[in-house]
């Protein structure tokens, strides 16, 4: 089995293919994974934790996001470098990048914890939820670095082209993450914190075993004493896309928190809807993120080995292959949502099941809008142009929470699912403008 996978020449819908069924599956277990952790703490501790849950987790995405967007900037730099065949600067960006990831992780950890109490008022979070959520996201708080060693190790391995380790990883990972979800929580009765706990352990066995390998199977990515030294271009460069590529990631969720305080003046029932619409939702985007992220390694590569046309290429054949793939998936959501949501309803009332239809009746019809747009996204960042997805989240995300706010009253989550919709088409109209505008199709990029 190839260590590394070199993307500057070959088949490139078998590459992007290559590329994307890992990350996919990654984020589809990743999901069940989620869902699980929903579902035992729903089934063990009781129907608030389970909506807690729910608000926990945009909580927790807007930070973990940021150490996921700082990630995702380091691995473009690294993609190019390795496309480039500069290993010693590879080596020493791994290097810097994990002192300053590293120190970035230890500011959101405390910052956190310090002003979670202020965040779960703005959101309107119901008293009777507030106590679970401090719970779990003390923990998950306290144990964030975990979450960035396992990010920035297989944010490198995804850099040079090794997707399946890091999703062997992860699966192990969330494999651990469900055993000891049950022991704790059914076992040793530690409800919510439970898991959490379960969590930031799962996270931190992944980073070791992603260290690892990497030590023993890839001397390529192996910092050695040499690398370990101050590069000012770097260390500039590096910030730069490791703050856009955050801050376009944490925006995202900013724009769900924000959102989800809309959804809480509903109440439990809607809460508990929105929880489940939102596990769902997540692994038809996973299809988006997955394909967006092997867009983004593939043409980062090419852009460091200044292979302009097989960038273009690259692009191209990723908008035709996530459009092929998703279309049955959002007819059935359109139809039939109502199977799947029944899963994670439990026997919580028809209100309940009635806020999550009406919901996915309306979003479903803008999926491929999203699907599209997070192609543009990988196209971006591939060629270092990180600051474009930022202005186009922005643009979206005041859309859909404005939006959100306006109609919520009068629609329910039906008014969510619109604004978010509407948000989308906002996001690939700038998109595709400024494609345009600058001429990005040519092939001097």
């Amino acid at each position: 089995m190839e260590q590394t996978y070199n993307l500057t020449e070959g088949n490139i819908k078998k590459q992007l293919i290559y590329l994307s069924i890992p990350l996919l599956i990654g984020s589809i277990f990743q999901q069940f994974y989620n869902t699980m952790d929903s579902i035992i703490v729903g089934k063990y501790v009781g129907h608030d934790a389970f909506a807690a849950i729910g608000i926990a987790g945009t909580v927790m995405h807007l930070f973990i996001f940021i150490i996921i967007g700082c990630c995702a900037g380091i691995s473009i730099i690294t993609a190019q470098l390795y496309g480039e065949k500069n290993y010693d600067a590879m080596r020493n960006e791994i290097f810097l990048s994990s002192i300053l990831g590293g120190v970035v992780s230890i500011v959101i950890s405390i910052s956190g914890i310090l002003f979670l109490p202020f965040i779960l008022r703005i959101i309107q979070t119901p008293s009777s939820l507030t106590s679970y959520v401090t719970q779990y996201m003390n923990i998950i708080l306290g144990g964030i670095i975990a979450t960035f060693l396992y990010n920035f190790l297989s944010s490198i391995l995804r850099s040079v082209g090794n997707t399946k380790m890091s999703l062997i990883f992860l699966i192990i990972s969330i494999m651990m993450n469900i055993f000891l979800d049950l022991l704790l929580i059914k076992n040793f009765s530690m409800g919510i914190r439970g898991a959490a706990l379960a969590t930031v352990i799962s996270q931190l066995f992944s980073a070791f075993l992603c260290y690892f390998y990497i030590i023993y199977k890839i001397p390529i990515l192996k910092v050695k004493k040499s690398d370990m030294k101050y590069n000012s271009s770097l260390v500039k460069q590096t910030c730069q896309y490791s703050f856009v590529s955050a801050l376009h990631q944490s925006s995202l969720y900013i724009g769900k928190l924000l959102v989800q305080g809309a959804v809480n003046s509903l109440g439990v029932d809607a809460i508990s809807a929105y929880t489940a619409t939102g596990r769902i939702e997540d692994v038809i985007l996973a299809f988006g993120n997955s394909s967006s992220e092997a867009t983004s390694i593939f043409i980062a590569q090419n852009t460091g080995a200044k292979n302009y046309k097989r960038v273009l290429e690259g692009f191209k054949n990723a908008m035709i292959l996530i459009q092929l793939v998703c279309i049955s998936m959002i007819l059935f959501l359109f139809f039939r949502s109502d199977i799947l949501l029944n899963f994670f309803v439990f026997n919580e009332g028809k209100s309940v099941l009635n806020y999550g239809v009406q919901y996915f009746r309306i979003i479903s019809l803008f999926y491929v809008i999203s699907l599209i747009g997070s192609i543009f996204v990988g196209y971006y960042r591939g060629t270092g142009h990180v600051n474009i997805p930022v202005i186009g989240t922005t643009l979206q995300l005041t859309i859909r929470v404005i939006l959100s706010y306006l109609l919520v009253g009068s629609m329910g989550l039906g008014g969510v699912a619109l604004a978010t919709g509407i948000g989308w088409i906002g996001i690939i109209t700038f998109q595709t403008s400024v494609f345009v505008k600058n001429k990005y199709y040519k092939l001097d990029v």
